[in-house]
């Protein structure tokens, strides 16, 4: 049987229903007469108080419930914790102004009277000078953590506009002056890589953490601006989408105790013919071989097939045992994968936009980190990012690239040959002393890229005649000083090229079947890229070396915390 639906309403209309009732109720009750019996009497107020309300809500219409709308303007969050930041006092706060300071002592400078002391909470690059007299500040050193409260005030010197004159100082924490290995003096990178639990207090490290996390918002605000969804892939996998075999391999950690009572049960398993079998040996937790991730894409390619715009972050692994400043066995990568894509210019537009909006929002929210390290790291950092945000990238197919490698005139270490891959020499020196800046490379040979990528329809001239020059839908993208920071392709959507495909690249048609299943039903053009993330902070802030740009760099024999 078939009954209309009750009016929805908000938890604010039923408690005003649930008043009106209850006066209903009275009423009804002051005009009734009951049994003396108390049961009696309470039955009949659940029996009226029950009709009251429900005759009440049926008055009720769904126009009568508020309904929050979406609102085009943004809305400020208001602050959820007690205290403000340095940085927030410091750009908000007007003078002689009461405020209370948290953080640590980066510096002192002792007087007759007065003691100077610049207090950092890690929010700025910048931190704030406070004043203590009357020997309030006696035995403060560097890496002490205080709390300040104090008068903030017009400075008279030419380093801050504003200083903090203190009343009263408490010590958080006490700092040993003679083992604290960060004084007020340049230290090496090197050196700050053997205290790297300390050196995120180092001006240098401070201002890298910072421009992480803005470039990390960045992009997630590009992303929202065209309308993609973000997806968490997985850690784990059964696949190596790269092809090259440089993975790690996950294996449960397993006491010889637990060993021998797992094949205890399992001996005794197989005695009892009723009872199911045990799962796998420890050492196939999975029953079938794991792997640390080394990309996303794949994943992707499942979730854009339904989603159409998606893209992910977060950490992938190579076991490569390479120790060049620009390789990480652990690092992090933002791939992006979009359906309904059929031409590689398209791609090309759509990561230059991501790059060109993500770097214009460091320019606009970090400057005063990306001056510092213009300053004392590289002087033409900023130089490049307003270039980089202003002029197009150029774009080059892979064999003009290697024409012009090949007619140089320059002495590379490896000799520019078509079939071969760019080598780090050559992608710099198209970047940074050909094109003097970004460079997009495309249609690569074939047998140089992964099995997804799409085969172009047409192939390139060869004067040898008989050599296979077969390229492929796909794109690098060379930056000055760094070299590679993006690669991306078009993915091959064709079921009968991939499945041709796999069985070159010498790939099972069973374990790929997912892969298979994604063109047979309802495929699309489509393609994606992924970006190295510490490399475009190597781009962003100037740096040399990847293991100086990641918190916790884990690579070949070296993996602390």
């Amino acid at each position: 049987m078939l009954t209309a639906a009750r009016p929805l309403v908000s938890s604010r209309t039923n408690m005003a229903l649930l008043g009106q009732a209850r006066r209903q109720t009275v009423n009804s009750l002051k005009i009734t007469t009951f049994s003396s019996s108390s049961s009696t009497l309470a039955q009949q107020q659940h029996r009226l108080f029950a009709t009251s309300f429900s005759r009440a809500q049926a008055t009720t219409t769904i126009s009568q419930v508020p309904i929050l709308k979406p609102s085009t303007a943004a809305r400020s969050i208001p602050p959820a914790l007690p205290n403000k930041t340095i940085k927030t006092i410091l750009t908000t706060t007007e003078p002689d102004t009461v405020v209370k300071v948290q953080g640590w002592i980066r510096s002192t400078r002792q007087q007759k009277h007065v003691t100077f002391v610049e207090v950092n909470d890690g929010s700025s690059l910048k931190g704030v000078q406070a004043i203590l007299s009357g020997g309030q500040g006696k035995g403060l050193v560097a890496g002490t953590s205080v709390e300040l409260e104090g008068t903030l005030v017009k400075s008279l010197g030419k380093e801050q506009a504003l200083e903090l004159q203190v009343s009263n100082m408490k010590v958080l924490g006490s700092c040993d002056a003679e083992t604290y290995p960060l004084q007020k003096k340049r230290h090496s990178f090197e050196f700050l890589r053997e205290i790297s639990h300390l050196r995120s207090r180092a001006k240098t490290a401070s201002a890298i953490l910072r421009l992480r996390s803005a470039s990390t918002w960045g992009f997630q605000k590009f992303f929202e601006s065209q309308e993609f969804v973000q997806v968490h892939t997985p850690l784990l996998t059964s696949h190596d989408c790269e092809g090259g075999g440089e993975v790690f391999k996950i294996a449960p950690r397993i006491s010889a105790r637990a060993q021998q009572q797992h094949e205890e049960k399992k001996g005794s398993t197989n005695q009892q013919s009723l009872t199911p079998p045990l799962g796998p040996a420890p050492s196939e937790f999975f029953g079938s071989p794991v792997y640390l991730t080394v990309s996303g894409q794949l994943h992707l390619e499942i979730i854009a097939s339904a989603l159409s715009r998606v893209y992910t972050m977060g950490p992938v692994f190579r076991a490569e045992p390479s120790m060049t400043p620009r390789h990480l066995s652990e690092f992090w990568m933002l791939e992006a994968e979009v359906a309904f894509l059929d031409k590689l210019d398209h791609l090309l537009d759509f990561s230059e936009a991501c790059l060109r909006e993500t770097t214009r929002y460091l320019l606009e929210t970090c400057s005063d980190d990306i001056e510092f390290l213009n300053t004392w790291i590289d002087k033409s950092l900023k130089q490049r990012l307003v270039q980089l945000v202003e002029e197009p990238f150029k774009r080059m197919t892979y064999t003009e690239a290697v024409e012009i490698l090949q007619k140089s005139g320059e002495k590379f270490e490896f000799e520019p040959k078509w079939g071969q891959g760019l080598q780090s020499e050559h992608e710099k020196w198209l970047a940074g002393s050909y094109c003097k800046g970004p460079v997009f490379v495309t249609d690569y040979p074939a047998g140089l890229k992964p099995f997804y990528m799409r085969k172009n329809d047409s192939t390139v001239a060869s004067s040898a005649g008989s050599e296979d020059r077969t390229t492929v839908g796909c794109v690098d993208l060379l930056v000055p000083g760094v070299g590679e920071l993006m690669g991306g392709s078009l993915r091959e959507e064709r079921p009968e090229v991939l499945k041709q495909q796999l069985k070159d690249f010498g790939l099972g048609e069973e374990e790929y079947q997912w892969y298979m299943d994604l063109r047979k039903y309802g495929t699309v053009p489509h393609g994606g890229w992924g970006i190295g993330f510490e490399r475009y902070l190597l781009m962003v802030t100037g740096m040399d070396n990847v293991r100086d740009i990641i918190p916790f760099p884990r690579y070949n024999n070296h993996c602390k915390f």
